[in-house]
This record gives C-alpha cells, sequence and structure tokens, in this order.
C-alpha cells in the first residue's frame, strides 16, 4: 500500500523548500518557494506525534549539521538521515539517531557507479540501515541518475539492471524526480510506473506532488509499492495543494 512520507530539506541551516533543479555551485541562489520560521526539530517532533515514519532529512549542501542533529534528537530512530553521507561519516549519522543514512553522489566515482563502493559501505552498516538515492533527470526518454545536487546527469540509468544490482546493498530507494521538484505540476508518472514494476525493494518517489490525489495515483501505478512524499504542495511548507491532516489521515487509513 502506497504511504505518504514526510520530508525536512535543509539550505543554510534552515527548513526550506527549493526548486530541484536551481542548486548550484555557483551563481544566484536556489529558487525558494518556502523557508519555515520553526527550526528542524519542530517538524521532526510533529512527524514523531504523528506516527509518520520513514520520513528524510536532507542536507543541501554545507551549514546544515547542527539542524539534522537537532532533528534527529527530535525523534531518534525515526528519520531518515542524507546528504554529503560516505563510508567516513555514515556511522555517525547513525549514532546521531538516525534510522538509516541515504547515500547517492558518494556511489559514483568519475561519474560512473561503483558497486565496490555501494557493497563497502553496506557492510560496514549493514544494508538494513542503507537506502540508495537513486534521484535523477530525463533525457532522450530514459531517466538518468543525477548526483552533485542534481547538478551532475551521471549515465547510470534508473532501469531494472540497476535497481537489481543494488538492491543486494540496501533497504529502499528514494527517487526524486529533480526536473518537477519543487514544481508541483504534477509527478513524473511514467516513472512512478517504472519503479513500481521494477524496483525489487520499497521506493519512495518525489516530485510534483500537488494534490491528495497524488497518493492515490501513486498507488495505482505503482500497485501500491512506491510511497509519495509531498513538499512545496504541502500547507506545512506553505502551500495549498494538500492538506498536512489529510496525509495522515491517509495514512492512518492505510496503516490503522
Amino acid at each position: 500500500m502506497t504511504c505518504f512520507r514526510p520530508c525536512i530539506d535543509l539550505h543554510d541551516g534552515r527548513v526550506k523548500q527549493i526548486v530541484g533543479g536551481s542548486l548550484r555551485d555557483t551563481g544566484p541562489g536556489p529558487e525558494t518557494n518556502f523557508i519555515a520560521e520553526q527550526g528542524s526539530a519542530y517538524f521532526a517532533e510533529l512527524y514523531r506525534r504523528d506516527g509518520l515514519s520513514g520520513g528524510h532529512v536532507i542536507r543541501l549542501g554545507t551549514g546544515n549539521d547542527q539542524a539534522a542533529r537537532e532533528a534527529l534528537a527530535a525523534w531518534p530512530g525515526g528519520l531518515q538521515l542524507g546528504g554529503g553521507i560516505n563510508a567516513e561519516n555514515a556511522e555517525d549519522w547513525l549514532a546521531a539517531g538516525a534510522e538509516k543514512v541515504i547515500v547517492t553522489s558518494w556511489l559514483f566515482e568519475g561519474g560512473e557507479l561503483s558497486l565496490s563502493r555501494a557493497k563497502a559501505l553496506s557492510r560496514r552498516i549493514g544494508s538494513d540501515r542503507l537506502v540508495i538515492d537513486l534521484s535523477c533527470r530525463r533525457e532522450d526518454g530514459e531517466w538518468w541518475v543525477a548526483t552533485d545536487r542534481w547538478q551532475t546527469v551521471t549515465r547510470t540509468r534508473v532501469d531494472r539492471e540497476t535497481l537489481h544490482q543494488l538492491s543486494d546493498f540496501c533497504a529502499e530507494f528514494l527517487i526524486h524526480a529533480a526536473d518537477v521538484e519543487g514544481r508541483q505540476e504534477g509527478i513524473d508518472e511514467a516513472l512512478v510506473e517504472r519503479i513500481g514494476s521494477e524496483s525489487p525493494l520499497p521506493c519512495t518517489y518525489a516530485g510534483g506532488g500537488r494534490e491528495l490525489a497524488d497518493l492515490g495515483r501513486v498507488e495505482a501505478l505503482s500497485g501500491g509499492r512506491v510511497d509519495l512524499t509531498f513538499g512545496s504542495a504541502l500547507d506545512l511548507f506553505g502551500g495549498d495543494g494538500v492538506r498536512y491532516e489529510d496525509c495522515v489521515a491517509w495514512n492512518t487509513s492505510r496503516l490503522g
């Protein structure tokens, strides 16, 4: 069954909602839809109160460590932590309270997917505590994993081969559709259908969600095998398309 998964996106130490494709190392700052007045712990405590497990805290660049630690301390063992994860710091973030760590860019060497790195990290912390992020962009009719805050498009497809290769090393996948992330223009239905049919592991999709009915769409397209994250459309983050209370009610109807 498809469930709502919450998120806490951190940029410059604050909870924000950013248009995914606008993050850059140089030039003007990212296109920002929302900046929260509350700290990260506020949202973590809210998710804990409402039993919304499996949410992700993502550090978008530097300057976010303290905010990330505050969120994890507010709900030890209830949130996943991503952004800059590698073999050297993964155990530290688990010790800080992350349920699982989420890894993307570190798995690539010279733009090529390194199965040896995936295997080494999985052995070090256990596959049950690792989420592999295959967030992607669409080019020439295919989805390609995008790294470095979605600036670098690799030559690794999000397809059956990749999903099955990596499934031995992790517990689940997280996939943002970077081209529609933060735009509230609708989910990438073809991508949801693909990962629902081809992923051997649980998967969370994010990108483009704009109304509560998208939960039903994802459930139908994926056969209930993919969960959905709302960001900018959620009233919790200044949006007017989706009520947080309705998402909690949806999960209650599915999980009891």
